[in-house]
């Protein structure tokens, strides 16, 4: 069973998985194309973290930025190695989803990459009902990027 839980910043676990997030990325993208977060980024006010855990085990994180009154970010989507394929991804984005509708937003959009290493994402993305957009908020068009929007 997944518990998604509001924060989890301060987890030793937490903090791992940003790690592998953040080499995942620049290993997949060079680093001026890369645009996650530190954890300072997730701790600012227009950002609500999410972890997910089973137990004391965590599963994976995610992460709304509020860009304005109506169109959030999906930020830090990640699924701990040992349980990718068993639906953490889709149940953390799905509880994103729902806080973004709670808010009251209208649109929700994301940036990832465009390596093969990101197919995966993009899948689960597609398949929530995103398409491809332009650039949004300060991101530039940029061949190691591919965006991604969602009508609330």
């Amino acid at each position: 069973m997944i518990a998604i839980r509001e924060g989890g910043l301060d987890d030793v676990q937490v903090q791992d998985l940003l790690r592998l997030h953040a080499s995942g990325m620049l290993a997949n993208s060079p680093a001026e194309s890369c645009h996650f977060l530190d954890l300072s980024g997730l701790r600012a006010t227009d950002v609500t973290f999410w972890s997910a855990w089973e137990g004391d085990a965590l599963l994976g994180m995610g992460a709304l930025k509020q860009l304005d009154a109506e169109h959030g970010e999906i930020k830090s989507m990640r699924t701990v190695p040992a349980h990718l394929g068993k639906g953490v991804g889709a149940a953390m984005l799905s509880h994103i989803l729902s806080a973004a509708r709670a808010r009251g937003l209208a649109r929700l959009s994301l940036e990832t990459g465009t390596a093969p290493a990101f197919e995966p994402a993009i899948r689960l993305y597609t398949r929530h009902g995103f398409v491809p957009c332009p650039p949004f908020g300060d991101y530039r068009d940029d061949p190691h990027s591919r965006f991604l929007t969602l009508a609330l």
